[in-house]
């Protein structure tokens, strides 16, 4: 059982090799993980020591930042709904190097969402994103230098919480989840264009494919490539409300799916992204019907099988992350959990702040967590509870940290914050 365990795993997150710019190059990192090589990052810190800087950003947002050497991306909002941007800032110093707009406008979204919530990604030559002016989407490219490369007008973008979903790559393509609501929320008519399933020639801009998908309610979490032994080519693992699905990314055709995993009366929306532990998927999802999870088992590579649900204790927003044979999260109304991968059981389940956006991250066996008040906790990753540190950054966060050459990049409602060891 053990061997099974690690021979299906996702793309492993990677270190920088001697000579390669530290990287966090999209929403989670490396294969959207949450997890990071880093050894040095601090558990403790203060304005007076290991906060190495703190830069006001040109807007609002729950986009995360990204990392490539010592450039650092992030998108926002202006905050009166004009624009929206793409900023780089070098990671020394937290300097604005460039800021690139393109119009907006308001539009109606949860008090606690954002105009600006797709998290860009790039593979060090170009940075890829993902703009909602209020109306459409705009996936759009520029170098590092600031210059647009191209942009591609997706249409109309139907959902009463707003667009938000994150663009990944995989070799030359830009691979897009575009789920949208089935119906228009205000007039209840069915939209126009369906949820697809969407690759770009990373270079051009060129549409290479693209998968229609079953509609029901926008859903944001992120794809994963996962691989399988014996397979040359790994498999995209996209996930919904209707489904869960396994496609090819080279042509989008779609290879398996995992349907009625949601069997509440209500559908749900998958805002956080999956988190894969050996063989098993643990898929997330929540909504006004309440919180639905479950550990879907991929040993089958053509009909993946439940292995457990959950239905109120995992989150809705925030990503879990996988540890050996352990699932950890935080949940909505501020717990902290710890769960068994295989079997759904409980191994401990902790109540430390009143509420949480942010995705958790582990760097070097630690698991940190930042509440939606801005303390970051610091949890030991092991079976049995235990609480290393807590911090204050006396701001709001809502969007999940990157993490890149021994720093911690915690994006807060107004500011970035640069957490590193104090020289």
């Amino acid at each position: 059982m053990r061997i099974l365990l690690l021979l299906i795993v996702i793309v492993i997150p990677g270190f920088a090799l001697a000579g390669e710019p530290a990287k966090w190059e999209r929403f989670r990192g490396p294969n959207g993980a949450g997890v990071s090589d880093d050894k040095n990052i601090p558990i403790t810190f203060s304005p007076k020591e290991n906060i190495l800087w703190k830069t006001e950003l040109p807007g609002i947002g729950n986009s995360s930042p990204i990392v490539w050497g010592q450039r650092l991306f992030v998108h926002s909002a202006s905050r009166d709904a004009k624009l929206r941007s793409l900023a780089c800032i070098d990671t020394a110093d937290g300097k604005i190097l460039w800021q690139k707009t393109i119009p907006g406008e308001t539009a109606k979204i949860r008090s606690d969402s954002s105009l600006a919530s797709s998290t860009p990604t790039t593979d060090g030559k170009a940075v890829y994103v993902s703009f909602w002016n209020g109306k459409e989407v705009f996936l759009s490219a520029y170098d590092f230098a600031g210059e647009l490369l191209w942009s591609k007008n997706l249409g109309v973008f139907n959902s009463q919480h707003g667009a938000g979903a994150s663009p990944i790559l995989y070799k030359d393509k830009v691979i897009l989840a575009h789920d949208m609501d089935k119906d228009d929320f205000t007039t209840k008519v069915p939209n126009a264009r369906p949820s697809m399933l969407m690759a770009f020639d990373k270079s051009t801009g060129r549409l290479i494919w693209e998968t229609a998908r079953t509609a029901e309610r926008a859903c944001y979490s992120a794809p994963l490539l996962l691989r399988r032994p014996g397979k040359a080519e790994p498999e995209l693992v996209v996930t919904s409300t209707t489904a869960i699905t396994g496609y090819c990314p080279e042509s989008g055709t779609k290879l398996w799916e995992a349907k009625g995993w949601q069997t509440l009366k209500s559908p749900l929306r998958t805002v956080a992204s999956p988190s894969l532990a050996g063989d098993i998927l643990c898929v997330c999802s929540g909504g006004d019907a309440g919180r639905f999870a479950i550990g879907l088992n991929l040993r089958d590579p053509d009909a993946p099988q439940r292995a457990w649900e959950n239905r109120k204790d995992f989150p809705y927003i925030s990503s879990p992350l996988a540890r050996g044979e352990h699932i950890y999260f935080v949940n909505d109304t501020g717990i902290a959990g710890c769960y068994n991968a295989r079997s759904g059981e409980r191994v401990w389940f902790e109540r430390i702040a009143d509420s949480f956006y942010a995705s958790p991250l582990l760097i070097d066996g630690k698991i940190y967590v930042i509440t939606a008040a801005g303390d970051v906790f610091v949890l030991a990753a092991e079976p049995t509870f235990r609480q290393l540190a807590r911090n204050a950054l006396g701001e709001v966060v809502r969007a999940t940290p990157a993490v890149a050459d021994g720093k911690l990049y915690i994006r807060g409602e107004r500011h970035l914050f640069c957490i590193g060891k104090s020289r």
